[in-house]
């Protein structure tokens, strides 16, 4: 863990922005000279406070208009390891992430579709033959807003 002062705030909020800014642009934007900003950068990357920077595609672009979340519970969790479940549901293209949460569900799904019809054959060909898939529930999201970080 490192101290994070305002400068390096600054930084991390350009990043969370547009992760491909180069260390110049930062440095324009926060007032620093280019190599200071990449000092700044290299440090926090070092440090492990960034971990990566990833590429954000359109899903409406990709023709991906519909994006469902759903709660899994396992049937019967001594009949299937999770290891099993876990390999299988990743190997779904259209699983967009994959969580392991404590609660109502074992895991949590985001899934694509093209519409709600491709999710329909998502879920009966590829959800529900799942080992030890047990109880499913759907939400489809209606609307997306991004947070700001605060750090």
């Amino acid at each position: 863990m490192i101290d994070l002062d305002d400068t390096d705030r600054a930084i991390l909020a350009c990043l969370l922005e547009d992760g491909g800014l180069s260390a110049r642009a930062i440095g324009d934007r926060t007032g620093l000279s280019q190599p200071s900003c990449w000092r700044r950068i290299r440090r926090m990357e070092d440090a492990g406070v960034i971990s990566g920077r990833s590429l954000k595609l359109n899903r409406q672009a990709l023709g991906f208009d519909v994006v469902v979340f759903l709660g899994v519970k396992l049937a019967g969790k001594g009949r299937v390891s999770l290891e099993d479940f876990e390999r299988a549901v990743c190997s779904i293209p259209e699983v967009q992430l994959v969580q392991h949460v404590l609660g109502i569900y074992d895991y949590r799904l985001k899934v694509v579709a093209r519409d709600l019809s491709d999710f329909e054959r998502i879920l009966r060909r590829r959800i529900m033959t799942l080992p030890g898939i047990g109880e499913v529930e759907s939400n489809v999201l209606l609307t997306e807003f991004e947070g700001r970080a605060q750090f």
